[in-house]
């Protein structure tokens, strides 16, 4: 099956002579299951990333509006000290 490092285990067989065919069923077996590993890998990859970006979206609209919300906030206090320095004392 796998060597250590997940790589397939390829017995030694050809002695580079050409007679027969130098990767046999196991060893395309052996490469179907790491390259559907990688696939399972990667479909997960793009899954957590399009939740990350999800959250971001989220976080910015969030933002956004609280950054409005305090500008408001802000304008409104600006009016209201320009209509207190407008009276008279009292």
């Amino acid at each position: 099956m796998s060597g250590p490092n997940a790589e397939p285990h390829v017995p030694a067989g050809d002695d580079g002579d050409g007679d027969s065919d130098s990767f046999g069923e196991e060893e395309y077996a052996a490469i179907n299951s790491m390259l559907d590993q990688i696939n399972s890998c990667l479909d997960h990859l793009e899954e957590k990333n399009d939740y990350l970006h999800a959250c971001l979206k989220e976080l910015l609209e969030s933002n956004r509006q609280t950054r409005l919300e305090f500008q408001q906030q802000s304008e409104q206090q600006n009016m209201e000290a320009d209509v207190q320095g407008l009276q008279p004392p009292k």
